[in-house]
C-alpha cells in the first residue's frame, strides 16, 4: 500500500486546499487526511448540491463533517443549465465538473487555496472527461500523485478508523442514464426514488439504470438470489418510482458500464 506519509507530504506541498467533498470513500479519505495533516483552518471541504446528488448522500456529507470536525460548506451547482450536459453525450461529465469548478474556484481564490479532487489511480483508466475539465482549471489529484488505488484508499481508511472505508460507490445520479438520453430533473428524481426504495429493502449497493419506462437493476452477483426471493417487493419499490417495467441484470453490478457503449 502507498505510504500515507507521501500523501501527507503532497498535501503539505499544496498549502491551503479546497476539497471537492461528495462523501464517497475517496473524497472522504482525502478530506479526513487533509484536515488531520493541515488543520481545519487550511482545509475547506465543499459539497456540490444539485439534482444529480442523492439526498441521502447530501445528508451523509453533513454527518461526516460533524463527526470528523471538517470545515464544511455546501454550494449549488448548475450543470443542468448546460445544454450539452442535458443532451448527455459522451462528454456529460466534462460539463458537470465545469460547473463544479465554477463553484469551487472563487472559494479557492478567496482563500489562496488549490482545489483538490478525490481521484485515485484506478479512475485514470476509465472514460472520465470530468477529470480533464478539472485539471484544465488547475485542480490537483493528490491521491493519484501519492499512488493510491481504490483498494489502497479503502485499506488506509479502515486503518484510520474511517467509517467510509467500505461505503459502496455511489457516483452521481446522471451516471444511471444512458448516453443520448436527455438528463432532466424528473429523470434524476425517478432514479433516486427507485434506488432509495431498494435500499430500504436491504440492498445498499446497486444501480438503477434508466431506459424510459424500463428500469434495469444492477446488484452484486451474490445478492441476485435474494432479489429474486423478494421479487414482489423489488418490483413494487421500483414501480412506485414511476417505472412500468422492472428488469434484473444477470451480469450484476458494474460501475461505469455505460461507458462501454461509447
Amino acid at each position: 500500500m502507498p505510504d500515507l506519509a507521501r500523501l501527507e507530504a503532497e498535501l503539505r506541498s499544496l498549502g491551503d486546499v479546497v476539497v471537492a467533498f461528495s462523501g464517497g470513500a475517496d473524497s472522504a479519505f482525502l478530506a479526513s487526511v487533509a484536515t488531520r495533516t493541515l488543520g481545519a483552518d487550511h482545509v475547506h471541504c465543499v459539497t456540490a448540491v444539485s439534482s444529480s446528488l442523492a439526498a441521502s448522500e447530501r445528508i451523509d456529507c453533513a454527518d461526516l463533517a460533524r463527526e470528523w470536525g471538517l470545515r464544511w460548506t455546501e454550494v449549488e451547482t448548475d450543470e443542468l443549465s448546460h445544454d450539452a450536459y442535458i443532451a448527455n453525450d459522451g462528454d456529460r461529465c466534462f460539463w458537470c465538473k465545469t460547473s463544479l469548478m465554477d463553484a469551487l474556484a472563487p472559494l479557492a481564490e478567496g482563500e489562496s487555496a488549490i482545489v483538490v479532487l478525490g481521484v485515485n489511480v484506478d479512475d485514470l483508466g476509465d472514460h472520465r472527461p470530468g477529470q480533464r475539465a478539472a485539471a484544465e482549471r488547475g485542480a490537483r489529484f493528490p491521491l493519484v500523485e501519492a499512488g493510491f488505488t481504490k483498494d489502497d484508499v479503502r485499506a488506509a481508511s479502515r486503518a484510520l478508523g474511517l467509517r467510509t472505508w467500505d461505503k459502496p460507490a455511489a457516483a452521481c445520479l446522471a451516471s444511471r442514464v444512458p448516453y443520448g438520453t436527455p438528463v432532466t430533473i424528473g429523470v434524476l428524481g425517478q432514479v433516486e426514488r427507485a434506488e432509495a426504495g431498494l435500499r430500504a429493502l436491504g440492498f445498499p449497493e446497486l444501480r438503477v439504470r434508466h431506459y424510459g419506462k424500463v428500469a434495469r437493476i444492477e446488484l452484486p452477483i451474490d445478492v441476485l438470489p435474494r432479489a429474486i426471493e423478494r421479487r414482489v417487493d423489488v418490483v413494487e419499490a421500483v414501480k412506485a418510482a414511476g417505472y412500468s417495467w422492472v428488469t434484473l441484470d444477470l451480469e450484476g453490478l458494474r460501475s461505469g458500464n455505460l461507458n462501454a457503449l461509447l
